[in-house]
Order: C-alpha cells, then sequence, then structure tokens
C-alpha cells in the first residue's frame, strides 16, 4: 500500500516542477531582453517557443511504458542541468556571437527547456495514479504545477531579480530540479535498479558540484563579464526592480549606464542636459513650474535650477534607485550640484505615463529626458498617446521637449520622434541637434501652441552661465545636413502599432552590425 509520505512528495514535486520551468522561461526572456532590446519580442517567442516544445514533449510520453518514475527522474535532472546553465551559458556565448546567433541560441535553449518540461508533468500524472482516481489525479497534478507557476511569478520580480540575479537565480533552480529528482531517486529507490540508481547519483552529484562552482565564482566571472562590456573601471554596480545600475570611473570621467547603455559622461554631459534644458526655456513665458520625466540623476534639473523665476521643478522617474544613487553617491552629488536636495526640487518614484495620466498640475516646461526607445515599454512614452497626455498639462504658452535619440546612427527614429509630436496636435514642432563627444550627433525635439517661424534661429536662455552654449552656436542647431535630413515617408508612433521600436532595433542592429565588422 502506498506510503502517505509518497503522496506528499509527489505533491511537492508537480509544485516546483511548475515553478522552476517558469523560472527558466523569466531568466531566460529577461537576460535575451537586456541583450538584445525589444522585451515584446522576447517574452513572445520565448512563450510561443515554450508551449510549442511543452505539446511536444507531452506527446513524447506516450512512448514511454513501464518505466515512468525513472523517466521522470532522468528528466528532472535534464531540466535541471540544462536550465541551471542556461544563463551563465548565454552570458558567456553573447561576448562571441552575432545577435542572430544569439537569438536561435535562446530559442534552442527555451525549446529543450520547454520539452522536457512537457515531458515531466504527464509523467508524474501517471504515477499518481496509484493514489487517486483519474479525476482527482488530473486535479491535483495540474492544479499544483499551476500554484508552483504563481509561486515564480511573484518570487522572479520581488526576490530574484532585485536581490539574487539572473545570472545566479538560474543556477539556484537548476540544483533544485537536480535534487528533486535525487529526492524522488532515493525515496522509491526499491523501483530502480542498483545502476541505474548509481548513473541518477554520479549526474546529480556532478551537476551540483558544477553548479557550486558556478555559483562560488559568479562575482568574478561577472565582474571580468563586465569588464569587457564596459570601457572603464567599474565603481558601483546593482540590480534594481528595473534595470542594471552601473557607474564606471576613469579619471574625472564618470559614467552612468544603464542596462549597459551609457547615459551620460562627465567630460561632456552639459552639452546635452544644457541643450535639452536651457533652448527650450527660452520660449513661452518664463519656467516657474517644470517637469522632468526620468533625469532621476538630477543633471537636467541642474540646469533648470539656473533659471532665476524657477519655483518648482518636479522629476518623475520609474526607479527610486536612481533618485538614491543621485543623492548618496559624492561623484553624482556634485555633478548635479545637490539638485536632488534643492528645496524647489521634487522627486516621485513613478512610471512617467501614470503620473501625467493622474496629474492635476500644469507647467510651463516639461522635459522629457526618458532612454532609447528600445522596448514596447519605453517606446510607448513616444507615442501620440503619450505626447498628447504632455500636452493637455501644459499650462499656457508652454513648452515640450524630449530627448530624441541620434540624427546620425538611428535617422529614422530621430524624424520618427518629430512626425509623432507633429502627430499630436502641437501648433510648431521644432527639430534641432548638437555634438555630445560621448553619444555623437544628438538630436532633441521641441513643441508648443505659439507659432513660430521656420526660418528663425533657435534662441536659448542667456541669463544663465553656461559651460557650452553661445549664441552663435545656437543658431547652427536647427541646422541639419543631407545625410541626417528628414528622408521622408516616416510614420508616427502610436500606442497601438509602436512603429519607432521596429526603427529603433533595425538601425541600432544594423549600427551593431557595422561596429563588429
Amino acid at each position: 500500500m502506498p506510503r502517505p509520505s509518497e503522496k506528499v512528495l509527489l505533491t511537492v514535486a508537480v509544485f516546483l516542477a511548475g515553478l522552476c520551468s517558469i523560472i527558466y522561461e523569466l531568466v531566460i526572456s529577461t537576460t535575451s531582453s537586456y541583450f538584445l532590446g525589444d522585451s515584446v519580442k522576447q517574452f513572445s517567442l520565448t512563450i510561443g517557443t515554450y508551449m510549442f516544445a511543452m505539446g511536444i514533449g507531452s506527446f513524447l510520453t506516450k512512448y514511454v511504458e513501464g518505466k515512468e518514475l525513472e523517466a521522470f527522474v532522468r528528466t528532472e535532472i535534464a531540466l535541471g542541468l540544462i536550465g541551471g546553465a542556461s544563463v551563465p551559458l548565454l552570458y558567456w556565448l553573447f561576448q562571441f556571437q552575432t545577435n542572430g546567433q544569439y537569438q536561435w541560441t535562446m530559442l534552442g535553449l527555451v525549446f529543450t527547456i520547454g520539452m522536457l518540461t512537457g515531458v515531466e508533468i504527464p509523467l508524474l500524472a501517471r504515477v499518481m495514479k496509484t493514489y487517486y482516481p483519474l479525476k482527482d489525479n488530473l486535479a491535483n497534478v495540474l492544479g499544483y504545477d499551476y500554484i508552483g507557476a504563481l509561486g515564480a511569478t511573484l518570487l522572479f520580480p520581488f526576490l530574484l531579480l532585485p536581490f539574487v540575479g539572473l545570472y545566479s537565480s538560474s543556477l539556484i533552480f537548476g540544483a533544485v530540479n537536480l535534487l528533486l529528482g535525487l529526492a524522488v531517486t532515493l525515496f522509491f529507490k526499491d523501483q530502480l535498479s542498483p545502476g541505474r540508481r548509481n548513473r541518477i547519483y554520479a549526474w546529480t552529484i556532478g551537476g551540483l558540484i558544477l553548479f557550486s562552482i558556478l555559483l562560488w565564482r559568479a562575482e568574478p566571472f561577472l565582474e571580468a563579464w563586465e569588464a569587457r562590456a564596459y570601457p572603464h573601471r567599474v565603481i558601483y554596480k546593482e540590480q534594481s526592480p528595473y534595470q542594471k545600475i552601473v557607474l564606471t570611473q576613469n579619471d574625472d570621467d564618470l559614467r552612468l549606464y544603464l542596462n549597459r547603455v551609457i547615459q551620460f559622461s562627465s567630460r561632456d554631459e552639459y552639452r546635452y542636459h544644457e541643450a535639452l534644458a536651457l533652448v527650450p526655456s527660452a520660449y513661452g513665458d518664463g519656467v516657474r513650474n517644470a517637469l522632468v520625466l526620468g533625469g532621476g540623476e538630477g543633471l537636467l534639473a541642474r540646469e533648470l535650477l539656473k533659471l532665476p523665476e524657477l519655483q518648482r521643478v518636479t522629476i518623475v522617474d520609474l526607479d527610486q534607485r536612481i533618485f538614491d544613487l543621485a543623492g548618496r553617491h559624492g561623484g553624482l552629488a556634485d555633478l548635479n550640484d545637490g539638485a536632488l536636495a534643492d528645496p524647489r526640487t521634487q522627486i516621485r518614484a513613478e512610471d512617467a505615463a501614470v503620473f501625467l495620466r493622474n496629474d492635476t498640475s500644469f507647467y510651463d516646461l516639461i522635459i522629457a529626458d526618458l532612454p532609447d526607445p528600445s522596448s514596447e515599454s519605453v517606446a510607448r512614452l513616444y507615442s501620440t498617446w503619450f505626447f498628447k497626455m504632455a500636452k493637455a498639462r501644459l499650462a499656457e504658452n508652454g513648452v515640450f521637449a524630449t530627448q530624441a535619440t541620434s540624427p546620425y546612427h538611428t535617422r529614422d527614429t530621430y524624424w520618427c520622434v518629430y512626425e509623432t509630436l507633429k502627430a499630436s496636435g502641437y501648433g510648431t514642432v521644432r527639430p534641432y541637434h548638437v555634438n555630445v563627444p560621448s553619444f555623437g550627433e544628438w538630436g532633441f525635439v521641441m513643441a508648443f501652441d505659439q507659432p513660430s517661424p521656420e526660418n528663425d534661429q533657435l534662441a536659448y536662455r542667456e541669463d544663465v552661465d553656461t559651460k557650452f552654449l553661445d549664441p552663435q552656436l545656437v543658431s547652427t542647431f536647427s541646422y541639419f545636413p543631407k545625410d541626417i535630413r528628414n528622408p521622408g515617408n516616416i510614420r508616427p508612433n502610436r500606442l497601438d502599432k509602436p512603429v519607432l521600436l521596429d526603427y529603433f532595433l533595425e538601425e541600432w542592429s544594423s549600427w551593431q552590425r557595422e561596429k563588429t565588422m
């Protein structure tokens, strides 16, 4: 007669099987989103490939006859080894593969994990038929498996990603799969021959030793990997719930990276921030109340706080960790001149779109200093929907301005932002660009309702101190040479049709290919 403890073990096995498989799916798709951008594409490919492979795995179980328990244990070992090693393998291969090669490698891993997951659940159901009638057996197996999936989706964003990291999470749950297979083997050892048990023990112990070494060496490996990813010495790093934050230092050059993309260099950031803050500040009726969307490091606020009439600047950044870093890190606090501690500054850790939708204030100037549109979640912040919400929060004669990527490296992307602002109902839309050595040619677009002749020269706030801007220089910002002018036939970016994401990823991938040639 079956022992009650056997039922408990197999029930736990069902729960852990669902938990581990979804964890693998999440860590792989998140890793690929970081490396390749376009989170919607990466998660869609992962889910579709995973579910398809599960179906194939389930189909294959009909060829297993009479050795369901042994087949389940072997599946757990294979799933633990492949799933556990998946993220370290992707980190290592990304250094040597093109984006296309990496994508196929990632999909191959997802397919293999999905197929093994499709095998384990039917096998468990067949093993557990000894303990429950068919009706209860199916309900229990599927129910506990889905509960495990829920546990994974709660663990991943709130615990694993911010505190454990992608690399270590895959190794830890790979070890869980291996230990699960070992526990089942030990508990049901009478149903397995000594030779088969010994092979299972050997694979399990070997896998656990490998994962222990990889976990022990995780910090040196990641440091070496990041040293190749960043040109200068990494002095600070953390994984927030939203992004990988890295600071590098080289002599007097302090740089901030988010998800491996440079945000500024202290040697030339003033060019970018003066152009984005002080050019649009010259339009309208003065800036008493300003809103900065993004810019949690405080550098745009530093420029706006120079305006004598400014009474309040509100900074809305998704990541509280950026605010914390900008306030406590000596290099950043010096660079932003203590902007976050200024009594005129208010900070809000919130999504920019959610803030605009719920806000009831009106602003003389709204500046969007948001990341490049490498994912659907960011591309929506350059849509007609978002720009119209910003327009609704402008005071009379208010001005909106946004960074708009490089008109040289991502030409179509830049002009898509311009066309999107035109489609959003602003009376005047003015493109301009500056040279920032760390970035190259960089583009901005400002928009407002008051009329402005197309041939007039750009202005800036000459009543504040600047390190870069002067009247003669600013007058050239609105001139675009032939190779970066609007190519025409560029569609505006809308919430339901994020064409901006397609433009950006195609141009970014093309530029990356050129760099490796």
